[in-house]
């Protein structure tokens, strides 16, 4: 059934539509406009940080206004959103694998993303355990949440970044651990942690959702969103900062096959954007470590941080860790 339109309104609607466009009108023209896909943790910061600093200095340079439209979800469903051809012209991705399915699915070309500053990465953030208030558990690093009793929530390695970082900071902290470390002892607190999950979901934002509605003892999750929200009173578990953690880095894509000509200097100008000292700005006062390590003087030390580059990079550690342990040996090992 159609809804009638009061002849009023219907009016003012066709006179705004034709305004901008009428001989000598001094009205505004309609913005510009940017679609930004996002993984899930993400929404804060763009929306209310980053994009309007990024809107002002446009408005400066040239006096128009522009506009964002953005989605938010898991970096894996949006991954595959955008092979599925929404129109996207920017993604910013919690992980470079996601940027390889891209490539692999022709949507940009292999290793774009590489050709801008720092190699596609806008920011980091360790992975950190968010633990009840007082820590009943004890929990002090990645290893007790293999304890007896312990209950995990976790977010879903098929649909999140997050959730594959997990697993590297998890099989990592064994692994390079000082004493006994290497491949078994990686493998045995990967088997501890999966042992004892009880709840997964689809994004790092949801299974942070599932923590704070009750489920679980602790969360393996993003420095980023808890420090963001204890900054903001916010915050209602303690951080536990593990000794040895991965540090997550997000990576940009520029989907040029979706900008056209008429928007392709304003496209890339967002772009660059992401590495101008007010986007690196933006990204700190949320929680991101900034790229620019001079801006991280104020975020808690890691005893012994380390990246995915340790691991040979993300086709490797995809490869060798996340097919090759967690999916072939530990799930297979704990029924799961």
């Amino acid at each position: 059934m159609q809804t009638a339109v009061p002849l009023a309104l219907a009016a003012a609607l066709f006179v705004y539509a034709i305004t901008p466009w009428l001989p000598g009108s001094s009205a505004a023209r309609p913005p510009r406009t940017i679609v930004l896909y996002g993984f899930s943790i993400l929404g804060e910061c763009i929306n209310r940080g980053v994009f309007p600093e990024f809107q002002r200095e446009w408005r400066e340079r040239t006096g128009q206004r522009v506009e964002l439209v953005s989605a938010f979800a898991g970096s894996g469903t949006i991954t595959n959103q955008i092979l599925l051809g929404v129109p996207a012209h920017v993604a910013l991705l919690s992980l470079e694998l996601d940027a390889m399915k891209l490539a692999d699915g022709g949507v940009v070309p292999p290793a774009s993303w590489r050709t801008l500053p720092n190699g596609g990465v806008v920011n980091r953030t360790p992975f950190v355990i968010l633990v009840r208030p007082g820590n009943p558990k004890g929990i002090r690093d990645f290893r007790d949440l293999g304890k007896p009793g312990v209950r995990v929530v976790h977010p879903d390695p098929l649909t999140s970044g997050g959730a594959n970082w997990a697993i590297l900071a998890e099989y990592g902290s064994g692994f390079r651990r000082t004493n006994g470390g290497g491949a078994q002892a990686g493998f045995e607190v990967l088997r501890g942690v999966w042992r004892n999950v009880v709840a997964q979901a689809a994004s790092a934002r949801a299974a942070r959702t599932q923590y704070e509605n009750g489920f679980g003892d602790a969360l393996i999750t993003y420095e980023q969103e808890a420090i963001f929200d204890r900054g903001r009173g916010k915050l209602q578990s303690d951080i536990v900062y593990p000794p040895s953690t991965i540090f997550s880095e997000h990576t940009l894509v520029r989907i040029d096959r979706n900008v056209s000509r008429a928007d392709r200097a304003l496209v890339d100008a967002f772009v660059t954007f992401f590495w101008s000292d007010r986007a690196q700005a933006a990204f700190s006062r949320y929680g991101f470590r900034s790229v620019n390590e001079e801006r991280n003087a104020g975020f808690a030390r890691i005893e012994d941080g380390f990246r995915i580059s340790d691991f040979g990079g993300w086709k490797r550690a995809k490869k060798e860790i996340i097919d090759g342990v967690w999916k072939a040996r530990v799930l297979k090992e704990l029924g799961k």
